[in-house]
């Protein structure tokens, strides 16, 4: 129960204990069905097993990687953290899961994403946000605020705003990275073209303006 509560999913530990002392050639990840095929008392090692949190960590990670996330949506709930009326549940997983090696993670990047920064991070905006940054950022909004009506995936997102790079004449982190520290609060997040696709416009646009000011 302390394991789930550091939240590693049962199917990362599972595998992680029949490992020890036990091996099938290099295989590392072994299913249910595996285990039960596999898994023969008499090849255990006399040997000491080394604990290796590393390794739990990294089998965790693919595991939450790939079961469903029907399923994530349900572990998350252990944690307070309930997605099933948000309409782009499917999209934040996806975003979200990609970095995360425990639930526990899982649920601060899905926090990062969905609730407003109240501070920013010291450091990246120390680097990033330049004189000359409100100035384009502000630019940005209109264009924004111009498209919104089109606004709803990633990819319109995408369409409107490297135009914008280059009429500006800019590189991609001078733009991305102050706009990703005003929708999360730092530098450390999923692409920003996904952050405003499950945001929306209103969000997106409610956030940058508080950023600015």
């Amino acid at each position: 129960m302390e394991y789930k509560r550091q939240g590693y999913l049962p199917e990362a530990l599972l595998n992680f204990l029949v490992r020890l002392g036990w091996s099938n050639g290099d295989q590392e990840i072994f299913s249910m069905t595996e285990m039960l095929e596999l898994f023969d008392p008499t090849n255990i090692n006399k040997s000491a097993s080394a604990y290796n949190e590393e390794k739990l960590l990294w089998l965790n990670s693919h595991y939450i990687k790939n079961v469903s996330n029907e399923r994530l949506a349900k572990e998350l709930e252990f944690f307070d953290c309930f997605l099933d009326d948000h309409d782009k549940k499917e999209m934040i997983l996806d975003l979200s899961k990609e970095r995360a090696q425990t639930i526990v993670e899982l649920k601060e990047a899905i926090n990062k994403i969905l609730i407003a920064p109240t501070s920013y991070e010291a450091k990246g905006t120390k680097k990033f946000v330049k004189e000359d940054t409100p100035k384009f950022l502000e630019a940005y909004l209109n264009v924004l605020e111009e498209n919104k009506e089109s606004l709803h995936l990633a990819c319109d997102y995408e369409l409107i705003t490297k135009p914008f790079i280059v009429d500006f004449q800019l590189k991609f982190p001078q733009l991305f990275q102050p706009i990703r520290i005003a929708l999360t609060g730092g530098t450390q997040a999923p692409s920003v073209y996904d952050i405003m696709a499950v945001l929306g416009f209103d969000e997106v646009y409610k956030r940058m303006t508080i950023a600015l000011e």
